[in-house]
């Protein structure tokens, strides 16, 4: 499997089982329909970079992962599931052919107005390496 596509699978499965029966959805591909439940976790943009070793393929794959909540005044749960997010990524280390690393982790939060409700939308960025 292409390590982009391991590490995002594997970070699916990971989001998805940690908020099963939270009330926090977690989405991928495709932002969630109108009228989806707030807050909820959509797994974004992912871009690889590689490199041929004589035996193997080691690299890095950025991953951006979104929070969006429909109340400004909450915040701190905005940030404390960004928290719990970047835990859960620092502690993927294998997958089937793979090791990981995360090297380097972005994050913000920002006030988000492309809806008539006025939005918090947190941003993850994470460079994960592999080899």
């Amino acid at each position: 499997m292409d390590p982009q596509q391991e590490i995002f699978s594997a970070l699916l499965i990971a989001l998805k089982e940690k908020y099963k029966n939270t009330g926090i959805g977690v989405y991928d591909i495709f932002l969630p329909p109108e009228g989806t439940a707030y807050p909820f976790v959509y797994l974004g943009a992912t871009t690889q970079s590689d490199q041929n070793m004589k035996d193997a393929v080691i690299g890095n794959v950025s991953q951006t992962v979104h929070v969006w909540h429909d109340n400004p005044r909450k915040r701190g749960t905005v940030s404390q599931i960004m928290l719990d997010i970047k835990t859960l990524c620092r502690s993927i280390e294998h997958t089937k052919n793979f090791g990981w690393a995360v090297k380097m982790t972005d994050q913000r939060i920002l006030p988000d107005t492309t809806t008539k409700q006025p939005l918090l939308h947190g941003v993850l960025e994470f460079e994960f390496s592999f080899s």
